[in-house]
């Protein structure tokens, strides 16, 4: 659906195209606000894993040069309605551009699309706020820390009582496995999405993205003393960053301090990659998350998630806090494993 405004074209990013995708990634990494979640990867595996049809669109100069890019996803569920997402299963999204024209250009056309798909909102999820008076969200926020210059034993740059549960974990025989695997990742992963009461993505998924990513995407688990994963999460690296992001444990990690020994080894290992900032990702205000990257020391950032509303009449609320789905939620926790194994993967596509 080409538009032009100024001589700016916009066209849509397909993932066969290798030229094009090679183009598109080259702006995103030039680019001083992009994410991880804005590379092209993200196209084919959300299509694939999830079925979801996409909408990367870029803007375009008169020249042929890319000018602003907004990946979108169209998330059509029958449980919580349709939405066109940037981007959903992600933290961050929303459109990137040299100039506010281009901005409001792309997201012009996203607005158009939404309605010809009549689907309930467009969802644009920014890490700064962009446009004033727009519907937002404010339920989420993210963490980042720059990471000090030295890390040592001592480990003074994180406090103190998050030193004292990182030598306990070490007196416990506990060890961090840098470079680990989605086979020993996946289950307390989805252990821990149980003890939630949230479906749990599935396995191929995770497959799927560590092959699309290569080194962006590196697992880092803890092992009991006894050499049998009891923490593991999934890291983005990104221009300079780490983002920790799909995390788990198993019930065997409680008291054991496996989870303050992760971040530590993270931390470690993103210095020892040339990493500066260390993001923890989003969490809900006022979850044990939330509490629990406070404590080590980093500051909230509110994000602003911001909606247009097509057909529906007001923001979503599609998360278990909302007291709507609290009975849900309490009781996918008493399933068995294997009921929420088998069906989770098919719920979660309806999330984003």
């Amino acid at each position: 659906m080409p538009e032009r405004d100024a001589g700016l074209r916009i066209g849509c990013l397909r993932s066969e195209d290798a030229a094009a995708v090679a183009r598109w990634d080259a702006y995103v990494r030039a680019h001083a606000e992009a994410t991880f979640f804005h590379l092209a990867a993200w196209q084919p595996l959300i299509r694939e894993a999830f079925g979801h049809r996409t909408h990367f669109l870029f803007a375009q100069s008169a020249t042929g040069r890319i000018v602003g890019v907004l990946p979108l996803a169209h998330v059509d569920s029958l449980l919580f309605g349709a939405s066109l997402c940037s981007l959903p299963f992600a933290s961050y999204g929303g459109v990137l551009a040299d100039d506010p024209q281009v901005a409001d250009l792309l997201e012009a056309h996203a607005l158009q699309l939404a309605k010809d798909l009549g689907v309930d909102y467009l969802e644009l999820r920014h890490q700064q706020a962009r446009v004033p008076g727009r519907p937002q969200q404010d339920l989420y926020v993210t963490f980042k820390l720059d990471i000090p210059p030295v890390l040592d034993e001592a480990m003074l740059c994180i406090p103190q009582k998050r030193r004292n549960m990182v030598r306990k974990a070490l007196k416990l025989g506990l060890q961090p496995v840098v470079g680990d695997s989605v086979e020993r990742f996946y289950p307390v992963f989805a252990e821990n999405a149980h003890q939630h009461g949230t479906p749990v993505l599935a396995r191929s998924f995770f497959e799927r993205l560590m092959a699309a990513f290569g080194r962006e995407a590196e697992i880092l688990s803890v092992n009991d003393a006894q050499g049998r994963c009891i923490s593991s999460i999934l890291c983005f690296y990104f221009r300079g960053e780490v983002l920790a992001y799909y995390a788990g444990e198993s019930r065997a990690a409680r008291n054991t301090a496996a989870n303050d020994l992760k971040y530590w080894s993270v931390m470690q290992r993103a210095k020892a990659r040339g990493c500066s900032v260390f993001d923890l990702g989003r969490s809900k205000k006022g979850t044990g998350s939330f509490e629990f990257k406070r404590l080590w020391g980093f500051q909230p950032q509110q994000l602003h998630y911001e909606y247009e509303l097509v057909n529906a009449s007001e923001v979503p609320q599609k998360n278990p806090l909302n007291p709507k789905y609290r009975l849900v939620v309490e009781t996918w926790r008493r399933l068995p494993a294997v009921v929420v194994g088998w069906l989770g993967p098919m719920l979660v596509r309806n999330l984003g």
